[in-house]
């Protein structure tokens, strides 16, 4: 992913992190509601950008009149490789559109779902983006704000950053900030609330909940009966699911394993379900709906992911064992069909001493779902 750096855990103190944390949301929102956020790079660069979604011709043209000349239109590599417009080594790639600049035509290049000829696309000219320039932050910080991954930007030339966002009423932040965001989040979450909360297959349960320095989206800790630390624990990393969890979508499994995951703990006797905020493997629950409207045309949940622009998987796990951590659990017994997960938590140093399976019956919606995670994405099922 273009806007992710190597993420390890630290002991770095949180507050070292809310400036840059801060800095991000604020662009974040700022991006959301269509706005124009300048990203800092190297030296005397400057990257103006906006998100390619919703984009209007008024803010284009302010872009335009910002940076004195034409903007380009941002892509990934995932998107661009979808859409059959060229083979590129890069995370992101430049879409050189000139006067074609106009929001059909963004549309119709960010967005599988839009109903444009792509016809209309093969006499623009594309070059690739270096991995940590300015603009392959301005992709991360669409896909932290669960836009597609796609950004208007324009590099220009500046000297006196501060002075330039203050004159042109910008929130500027610089691509570092950027490109660790996700682990400055991970390290600086602390415990800020908890409660005894029995569950129906778990009465003796207790619910923590994580918070990040800058006050963002909370992940939680389900921990059920007495576990000890000393002992290899019993856990569960599951991201969160509205669709699966709370509604009982058929597409998938979520609900299943989160539901039987807490049984399977509780008739353990004790263990730790850690609940992460990632919906839709990290696209969000809007690009999820957009990616299952694809399904519904013959492609699978990983390739669905990629012609929306995103890798086939964007979560991360080092909040999970940020909170292992706070939790003073060290050994674990991972309740997973998912490789990486164990992978991952090794690489954090969490030492895990056993995979469980933790595998349930398909059903005829979710089957070719179930298939896609054992074929494309190398779980044991």
């Amino acid at each position: 992913m273009p806007h992710r750096l190597s993420i390890t855990l630290s002991d770095t103190d949180s507050t070292d992190y809310t400036p840059s944390l801060l800095a991000v949301d604020r662009a974040l929102s700022d991006l959301r509601r269509g706005q124009i956020v300048a990203i800092q790079g190297d030296g005397d660069e400057v990257t103006l950008t906006l998100a390619a979604e919703g984009a209007t011709k008024t803010a284009i043209e302010r872009l335009k009149s910002l940076s004195g000349g034409f903007p380009h239109l941002i892509l990934t590599t995932a998107r661009v490789h979808t859409l059959g417009l060229g083979s590129f080594s890069t995370k992101a790639v430049r879409a050189e559109m000139g006067k074609a600049m106009r929001p059909d035509l963004i549309e119709g290049l960010v967005n599988p779902l839009a109903r444009i000829s792509k016809n209309d696309f093969f006499d623009i000219p594309f070059s690739e983006v270096a991995l940590q320039s300015g603009e392959s932050a301005s992709i991360g910080l669409a896909k932290l704000s669960r836009l597609i991954p796609a950004s208007i930007s324009a590099t220009i030339k500046n000297d006196d950053f501060k002075g330039f966002v203050e004159a042109e009423n910008l929130t500027g932040l610089k691509k570092e900030d950027i490109f660790g965001y996700e682990e400055a989040a991970a390290r600086s979450l602390r415990a800020v609330s908890d409660a005894q909360v029995p569950l129906a297959d778990a009465p003796n349960t207790k619910i923590v909940a994580f918070r990040p320095s800058d006050g963002g989206i909370e992940h939680f800790a389900i921990i059920i009966g007495e576990p000890n630390p000393a002992d290899p624990v019993l856990i569960r990393i599951h991201s969160e699911c509205f669709t699966g969890d709370l509604v009982g979508s058929l597409r998938c499994d979520c609900g299943d394993q989160l539901r039987g995951a807490i049984r399977s703990i509780a008739d353990h006797g004790s263990g730790i379900l850690l609940y992460l905020a990632q919906e839709g493997r990290g696209i969000g629950l809007v690009n999820k709906l957009r990616a299952y409207k694809l399904q519904d045309t013959g492609v699978d949940t990983f390739d669905a992911n990629e012609q929306l622009g995103f890798d086939a998987d964007e979560r991360v796990y080092l909040p999970a064992a940020q909170m292992l951590d706070h939790l003073g659990v060290n050994q674990v017994r991972l309740m997973t069909n998912n490789p990486e997960k164990v992978s991952v938590l090794k690489s954090c140093d969490v030492d895990v001493i056993e995979r469980v399976e933790h595998a349930f019956p398909t059903n005829q919606h979710n089957e070719p779902y179930i298939v896609a995670k054992a074929t494309k994405g190398g779980h044991y099922l």
